[in-house]
């Protein structure tokens, strides 16, 4: 899954939030633009989400490889296809 609209998180346990679509992983890789990084979170069962945080989050967040994330997303944002 690949989408802008995909909030990261750490630290979330004590976090109320109302949205039920997470995701947990670990940061697979940070690819850093000019103004937004593209954060690409490995899955357990192996697939991967990729988000766009800004510069500023990435760095407040201290996105690296191998920290351990949750992704939540809602559902109206997620589009799904397939190749039959």
């Amino acid at each position: 899954m690949k989408a802008s609209s995909v909030i990261l998180m750490v630290d979330g346990d004590t976090a109320k939030l109302s949205t039920r679509n997470r995701l947990a992983g670990k940061v697979a890789r940070v690819e850093p633009g000019e103004v937004n990084a593209e954060v690409l979170v490995e899955l357990p069962g192996g697939g991967t989400v990729a988000a766009i945080v800004t510069i500023e989050s990435a760095k407040k967040l201290d996105l690296r490889p191998g920290k351990p994330v949750t992704a939540l997303f809602k559902a109206s944002s997620v589009i799904v296809g397939t190749t039959d």
